[in-house]
């Protein structure tokens, strides 16, 4: 449970113009839709997905990590490692299951027929979109338990887009028309509160160290 004591003091350790910017972006952010990686082995990929996951203001990011572990690339995230709630699994059936326990629909992002075009896409309902491996696309069991399936229109020769690409021109899609539309997209105060305070410690210096001493000074 949070301390909303510890709170109040760590943000006193925090520039005002920080504090304004962390709540001005919290009114921002969502997890009415979240995002998904399956095994993507090149790691600039899972990078540039975290990016583009902070740039339209989604919260959390999940990351299948089946066959190839690997850690974010901070450089190319540029810093949303600090910003977006990372989520790792070590199966696609663990995170499928915890994703339709928080109430979200699952959607298979995949070049194939049969997909319903983006820009027919339903923003009314949570959705989480999978993303696959670079060459050979999401697993069979995601497509099997899809509860829809979302491709983006394409009338070229090349039949398929890099993942960052994909993930970014469906993220600003349907980010712009939940907001205009009357999507109930808004986090609670409870979570704005928690991401906030997790925030705060990854911004502040040495925020452990700080932490204990709080405690004890504290307690004694």
């Amino acid at each position: 449970m949070l301390d909303k004591q510890l709170f109040d003091y760590l943000q006193t350790l925090l520039t005002d113009r920080r504090r304004t910017l962390f709540k001005e972006v919290l009114a921002q952010r969502t997890r009415h839709f979240t995002v998904v990686t399956e095994d993507v082995y090149q790691l600039h990929n899972s990078s540039a997905v975290m990016r583009s996951c902070d740039v339209f203001g989604i919260q959390d990011l999940h990351v299948v990590e089946e066959k190839y572990g690997k850690r974010i690339d901070k450089e190319i995230a540029m810093g949303a490692q600090k910003w977006v709630s990372l989520h790792r699994y070590d199966s696609i059936r663990a995170c499928i299951s915890t994703l339709r326990e928080r109430d979200y629909q699952i959607i298979a992002t995949t070049p194939h027929d049969g997909s319903t075009l983006l820009h027919e896409f339903n923003v009314d309902k949570k959705s989480a979109f999978f993303f696959g491996k670079e060459n050979d696309g999401l697993s069979d069991l995601v497509l099997k338990e899809a509860d829809g399936v979302l491709k983006i229109p394409m009338y070229g020769f090349t039949e398929s887009l890099n993942i960052s690409v994909s993930a970014a021109i469906i993220l600003q899609e349907v980010v712009t028309r939940m907001r205009i539309e009357e999507v109930a997209w808004e986090l609670s105060e409870a979570e704005k509160l928690e991401i906030e305070m997790d925030w705060t410690q990854r911004t502040i210096k040495s925020a452990p160290e700080i932490i204990e001493r709080y405690y004890q000074e504290k307690n004694s």
